[in-house]
């Protein structure tokens, strides 16, 4: 799955990242020739490289030639992006984004989404920013975005359309309440609203211990110098390989032909209460052509004795054959849910960097007893109610 990584160095802006995506290989002439089909005018894209603490960034400057005299709404944003010709994958990443800070605003102000003015947000510069963002992604073939926890500075005083407001803004903390943040001792605005809105609409979240097989690494220039670090924003684009866990489990298997068939649900029982991960029977045919029955059961070494004490004493088998299987799995959890039935215990699971929920049959078994419901019916609502 190819990702981009955002290593926060020194925060986010929406002019940081796209620096950063450009200089990790998106085509400038293509980007600037993309987001002509906005269709807005009144801006130039200039690209340039500065040098900080020693690394080579590109800078992004959207220089703005007719600034509107008008506000516009969440609504007016929708509409601007929807009319124009871009993919809809960069439509809605757009639109993702941009209701990500009008959330934050309407919370801050206490209004309502729909009244909420876009000031800083809705000029051209940010336009641009948003969209370009989303169009270098696209061009990159970007899958899932992660990012390092988010800094962002501390203790200095920023000015806005509304006044001199605390940094980090109100605007910016309410767009990255639930996602790992780190303060630092830098007076300035290092994340800005819309590199806030970027990371919380399209991150999947923090990456720790995962393996990354790295293709292309940019760095975006922030736009003044800092004493106590590098403002740069650094993006690594490569494939994220499979966090699977992995562990070694023994396979113990012996083909029986001469045993009572009533007999072995009953020793399939005995082996899953001892322990054994997986247990189970395949048919198969003989010598001369008599029916037989491979039972097999996965355990973990500690508990071989266990196992064989079971299969000698419960099956005809006079020998068994014993493999070691390595074995690679989903990370996998449990936590409660809220359903239509109530708290419900579901399994979460982590497929390609994305979490899916699935419901436990016993869970299942037991709402469908309290509830007089068919199992069937239960099974579809609650899958339905967990992939939503």
């Amino acid at each position: 799955m190819k990702i981009a990584y955002f290593d926060t160095i020194a925060g986010i802006s929406g002019d940081m990242t796209l620096g950063a995506l450009v200089s990790a290989g998106v085509p400038f002439d293509e980007l600037n020739k993309e987001l002509q089909v906005l269709g807005i005018g009144g801006f130039e894209l200039q690209a340039r490289h500065i040098e900080r603490n020693g690394m080579v960034a590109t800078k992004v400057d959207v220089v703005i030639s007719e600034q509107p005299h008008y506000n516009r709404h969440m609504k007016d944003i929708e509409e601007l992006i929807e009319r124009s010709s871009l993919t809809q994958n960069v439509k809605e990443w757009s639109k993702k984004i941009f209701r990500e800070v009008a959330h934050a605003e309407s919370k801050v102000h206490s209004t309502a989404i729909e009244k909420v003015h876009f000031h800083e947000v809705g000029a051209i510069d940010s336009l641009v920013d948003i969209v370009g963002v989303s169009i270098c992604l696209e061009k990159l073939g970007i899958q899932a975005v992660y990012s390092s926890p988010i800094k962002v500075g501390n203790g200095g005083i920023v000015k806005s359309q509304h006044g001199a407001l605390p940094v980090p803004t109100p605007a910016t903390m309410e767009i990255l309440k639930d996602y790992p943040i780190l303060l630092t001792d830098v007076p300035f605005e290092l994340t800005t609203p819309t590199g806030a809105a970027i990371i919380k609409a399209l991150s999947q979240g923090v990456l720790t211990t995962e393996k990354i097989q790295i293709s292309a690494i940019g760095y975006g220039a922030g736009g003044r110098e800092i004493e106590q670090l590098p403002n740069l924003l650094r993006v690594f684009i490569g494939n994220l390989e499979p966090n699977y866990l992995g562990d070694e489990i023994v396979s113990i298997e012996t083909n029986i032909d001469n045993m009572n068939p009533e007999i072995y649900p009953y020793v399939i029982e005995k082996l899953f209460s001892a322990g054994a991960y997986d247990a189970y029977m395949i048919p198969i045919l003989m010598k001369k052509g008599r029916p037989g029955i491979i039972l097999s059961a996965l355990v973990e070494r500690a508990k071989i004795d266990r196992i064989l004490n079971i299969i000698f004493r419960e099956t005809t088998t006079l020998g068994v054959r014993i493999q070691s299987i390595e074995r690679k799995k989903l990370p996998r959890s449990t936590k409660p849910v809220q359903t239509s039935f109530g708290t419900v215990s579901a399994k979460v699971i982590n497929v390609d960097g994305k979490e899916q929920l699935r419901v436990e049959f016993e869970e299942c078994k037991r709402i469908a007893v309290e509830k007089n419901l068919p199992l069937a019916e239960v099974y579809r609502k609650l899958e339905k109610e967990l992939s939503s």
